[in-house]
């Protein structure tokens, strides 16, 4: 059994945020002591774990309950594949944030200096031991699987649209 502050300092946290979440009901003490002394088991320890990993995703408190109740079913997927999608649409939009800077101070190639674009991403691709038909086929995997996810992976390198349509029809084929 653990006490507040020996839990909080397991995970490096401070004890304030270990009362912050029994106070919001994601955390409870196994037990308390007549004088109020707060004691956690391996229970909470996980308990504790799972929370510090879905705040690490950006989940809400809301959510969090949800997925700690729900406990691995088909609903907690859809609850963390909306919090991917809503990271994703964050980045977007923080490119298009990005490149509306560049183009305000006119130095459109300190965005390609800091993005991957379109040629780093077939460098690492043959780096990493992909031929031009592996990288085909991954293409049409990912067209397959997420279409629109890989339309917005094609805009993030930075390829014209009359490229990226001609990526994505070759892909559906």
């Amino acid at each position: 059994m653990l006490t507040i502050t020996k839990l909080a300092k397991r995970f490096g946290i401070s004890r304030t945020t270990i009362l912050y979440y029994e106070k919001v009901g994601l955390l409870l003490p196994a037990s308390r002591t007549d004088n109020g002394y707060r004691w956690y088991d391996d229970k909470e320890s996980q308990r504790l774990e799972q929370i510090l990993a879905y705040r690490s995703f950006g989940m809400s408190i809301d959510d969090i309950k949800q997925l700690l109740d729900l406990n691995g079913t088909g609903t907690h997927d859809h609850l963390l594949r909306r919090q991917f999608n809503n990271i994703e649409r964050e980045i977007q939009s923080l490119r298009l944030q990005q490149k509306a800077i560049v183009d305000f101070i006119g130095m459109s190639n300190l965005l390609e200096n800091e993005m991957v674009t379109k040629d780093r991403w077939v460098e690492i691709m043959r780096a990493a031991g992909l031929s031009d038909e592996d990288m085909h086929n991954w293409h049409r995997q990912f067209e397959k699987m997420e279409p629109e996810a890989h339309q917005e992976f094609l805009e993030s390198l930075s390829i014209s649209a009359d490229e990226i349509k001609r990526i994505r029809s070759w892909s559906q084929s």
